[in-house]
């Protein structure tokens, strides 16, 4: 198996390269796309080198930078898919399909997610590994068994998959910077971002510290992506490192626990016992 790291930069490289190819051929929308793609990448490539440990399964370069139809031409899976790398943190259905809403052409609802995640399970049981990525549940870091109303990509690193205490929040503040960079890239375009996407921006920016613009007067002003960003990066800063530590120690105990199926998909109530005395 390959390093992590060596992984990560192989796909800075080539997210980079498509970057170029995208804005020589005028597709704006598939440039911003990519450089959050990019800026997902460098995070990760950080988070790695900072943490001293790699990860089991490094991300895959090829599924995310390979060229994708557009609107309904895609499968709901797919949709989830861009939705869950905009924000680069588990979320729950509603908050995907208000994603999706926001930046992306074609239908996706809630009801979908429903009958998706069971139908993901069933593909990877049947054929493991056929597909280059699997929609996976979140794992709780107690018992590591399924957190089913949080989604997850399985390229993901178990890190990154798993949710603790702080986790809720670290994946909101996540969340909003990957919106807020979103926004910003769409305000880039000819049409600008679009009234959902702001909406989106504002919901996630008022539960966010120093994230509301105030004018002279001391109210509200226009929303500025760039302060959103900033604003959640400080308070990321401060929690980060303690809920990466519940992660990365419910991580490893995963890989000596659990088989890859159950890595994936979570570990079963019965299995509950015992994975409580592996942690005693």
């Amino acid at each position: 198996m390959s390093d992590p790291l060596d992984a990560l930069e192989k796909s800075i490289g080539t997210l980079r390269r498509a970057i170029r190819d995208a804005s020589a051929a005028g597709d704006i929308e598939r440039a911003g796309e990519l450089r959050m793609q990019l800026r997902r990448a460098e995070r990760a490539w950080d988070a790695l080198v900072d943490a001293g440990e790699p990860a089991a399964v490094p991300p895959r370069s090829v599924p995310e930078v390979a060229p994708v139809a557009r609107g309904s031409q895609l499968p709901a899976r797919e949709h989830v898919h861009r939705a869950l790398m905009l924000l680069g943190a588990p979320a729950a259905p509603k908050l995907i399909v208000g994603v999706h809403e926001a930046f992306f052409p074609g239908e996706l609802s809630a009801s979908k997610l429903s009958s998706l995640r069971r139908d993901e399970e069933r593909s990877y049981r049947s054929s493991p590994g056929a597909r280059p990525y699997y929609l996976c549940p979140a794992l709780a870091h107690d018992l590591l068994t399924p957190v089913r109303a949080l989604i997850t990509i399985s390229t993901w690193t178990l890190e990154q998959r798993v949710i603790g205490p702080l986790s809720p929040r670290v994946d909101f503040l996540t969340g909003a910077i990957g919106i807020a960079e979103a926004v910003y890239t769409a305000a880039e375009s000819t049409d600008g971002p679009s009234p959902e996407a702001l909406r989106l921006l504002w919901r996630f920016a008022v539960n966010v510290p120093d994230a509301m613009p105030r004018n002279a007067s001391g109210h509200e002003g226009a929303l500025d992506p760039q302060q959103v960003i900033d604003a959640a990066q400080a308070e990321l800063d401060v929690h980060k490192d303690t809920d990466r530590a519940t992660r990365t120690a419910a991580a490893r105990r995963a890989r000596k626990s659990l088989g890859d199926d159950e890595q994936l998909f979570g570990a079963p109530l019965r299995g509950v016992t015992h994975l409580r005395s592996a942690r005693a």
